[in-house]
């Protein structure tokens, strides 16, 4: 295992360090709960292909950073080499505060996805303790050299391309140390975390939809004029129906329809 002091020059290798495993743990359980209940044909993770986080998905197809020919899944020119409407569900772990260019990596997930299609993101919070230590450090190596984006700032993004976020939450409340001893020490701050600063979580997730809306109903401009001289409609001719003697057992007996 890599020195947890050294500069990680990947995500990754970050990952594997007792900070990033932390936060690892958390992340996949996140997954593994949410995408089980996902259902479709397709599924995309980019980013982070060693770490399988579609690993519960009960969709049959997914593309975990690589294709079927083992080519790695990557952003040409910006763009996805996939089809519109191509994916049920497009996960985006710590993609968008690592892009050069983070509003087309969220155009591109929308372009791809299928109408209806779930769209999962998961971030460093800039508003959490992790965040205080990115500003306060050097910024140098992972995670801290990314650029970490506002939870609120993500949903004005994910709204403008016709999003609806349904779901989500925060996780790694305990200070970013870089020892597992003192992060087992403060693992009591999960719990209270989610119960008393549940938006300081070091890292958040976002679950949004892709709502493409129908057709509107185009109405008639009635003249009101018109209408008024219209003739009013012959009243209801009191259908009644009597009721047949009971005493013929071959006769059906008819009971009046209300008014």
């Amino acid at each position: 295992m890599p020195n947890c002091k050294l500069i990680a020059q990947s995500l990754s290798e970050w990952f594997t360090t007792p900070q990033g495993g932390y936060v690892l743990a958390r992340e996949q359980a996140y997954f593994d709960r949410t995408v089980s209940d996902i259902f479709g044909y397709n599924a995309l993770q980019l980013g982070l292909p060693e770490h399988d986080f579609l690993h519960s998905s009960r969709i049959p197809l997914r593309f975990c950073g690589a294709d079927q020919a083992g080519a790695k899944v990557r952003l040409c020119d910006d763009e996805l080499p996939f089809a519109c409407d191509s994916f049920d569900l497009v996960l985006l772990p710590h993609v968008l505060e690592f892009a050069e260019h983070p509003h087309q990596i969220l155009r591109e997930a929308e372009r791809v996805l299928m109408p209806e299609g779930q769209l999962i993101i998961s971030g460093f919070n800039p508003r959490s303790l992790w965040g205080m230590h990115r500003v306060l450090g050097r910024r140098q190596g992972y995670p801290w050299r990314g650029h970490f984006i506002a939870l609120p700032r993500l949903k004005d993004w994910l709204a403008l391309l016709g999003f609806e976020v349904v779901g989500g939450r925060f996780a790694a409340y305990a200070p970013p140390f870089h020892q597992i001893k003192w992060l087992e020490r403060f693992a009591f701050m999960e719990a209270a975390g989610d119960r008393w600063w549940a938006v300081s979580g070091g890292v958040y997730f976002v679950h949004a939809i892709k709502r493409v809306h129908g057709m509107r109903l185009i109405k008639p401009q009635w003249n009101e004029g018109l209408v008024s001289k219209l003739l009013p409609v012959a009243p209801k001719m009191n259908n009644k129906i009597t009721q047949r003697s009971k005493t013929d057992p071959r006769r059906k007996t008819y009971v009046r329809a209300p008014e």
